[in-house]
């Protein structure tokens, strides 16, 4: 490798980014538990391309994280209610605020019912 490509791929994983999209990144996090703010995509976003390259379908148990790699499945819990929810990361987001780790499809926001909230506090564990 090129001395410029390791550079990058080290800034990468200090920052807690894995450069690799389509696999697992090289440490094994499932079971971990974060903790954070979710959202879920407007309906605008139906049918448009994800990161992944899947089109986005708003009936799906789907969601967008910033770094877990595309296939990873994650349980959301709504912490007001104690729903939960298992989705499958296919995309990336959400951007802007910190506090908001998980965008959810509207099928999964509704499952643990956030729609009236529109954000919600919740825990994500890293199931595989």
């Amino acid at each position: 490798m090129q001395r410029a490509h390791l550079a990058a791929v080290a800034v990468l994983l200090a920052a807690g980014c894995c450069p690799c999209q389509e696999t697992r990144c090289p440490a094994d996090e499932s079971g971990k538990v974060l903790h954070g703010k979710a959202t879920y995509y407007a309906d605008k976003y139906h049918g448009r391309t994800t990161a992944s390259g899947e089109i986005y379908d708003k009936k799906k148990l789907t969601a967008a994280h910033r770094t877990l790699a595309f296939g990873t499945k994650v349980k959301v819990t709504n912490l007001a209610n104690e729903k939960s929810v298992v989705v499958t990361i296919n995309d990336r987001g959400p951007f802007g605020k910190k506090e908001r780790i998980i965008d959810l499809s509207r099928a999964a926001a509704e499952k643990i019912g956030m729609i009236q909230a529109g954000v919600v506090d919740v825990t994500v564990e890293i199931l595989d």
